[in-house]
């Protein structure tokens, strides 16, 4: 055989292995990325329920932009409407979230409940919400996230 004929055949070969090792680290890093992610957001939920600015300050990016109930505001106001809520008053938990990861960007898509108690009246209520994150020189930072109550 020529070593000519043989070079259309190793080529295509060589490319194959060197693409699957990277395929695979891809994954491993996709699965990293994702699970740091989920951690993030549970802290966002912790340190809501905690009325913890201090925790929510380090996770949110300063051009934050947040919109809930159609209401557009910055990472202040957000940090300012969570400081007046009572602790022992506000429970969160997470629902089902998808992480759709894309380079240093990822979204996330899913729900939460809120119990509350307001006037010794429990209330409880579902919401929708995605959240953008963004990797940057100091770690992963919240920079966009649009929260909506879920209408039965």
């Amino acid at each position: 055989m020529k070593a000519d004929s043989v070079k259309p055949i190793i080529l295509p070969l060589i490319s194959l292995f060197a693409f699957v090792p990277l395929t695979a680290s891809q994954q491993v890093m996709r699965e990293g990325t994702e699970t740091t992610i989920r951690a993030l957001e549970r802290e966002w939920t912790v340190g809501q329920s905690r009325n913890d600015n201090r925790a929510l300050d380090l996770l949110f990016d300063n051009a934050l932009v947040y919109v809930e109930y159609g209401k557009l505001m910055s990472k202040g106001e957000y940090l300012s409407r969570i400081r007046q809520y009572s602790p022992e008053l506000d429970q969160i938990e997470m629902g089902p979230m998808n992480v759709h990861v894309f380079g240093s960007t990822a979204i996330v898509v899913g729900t939460y409940v809120e119990k509350q108690v307001q006037r010794s009246r429990k209330q409880v209520k579902r919401w929708q919400f995605i959240d953008t994150w963004v990797y940057k020189k100091n770690g992963w930072v919240l920079v966009a996230a649009g929260a909506s109550p879920v209408v039965h």
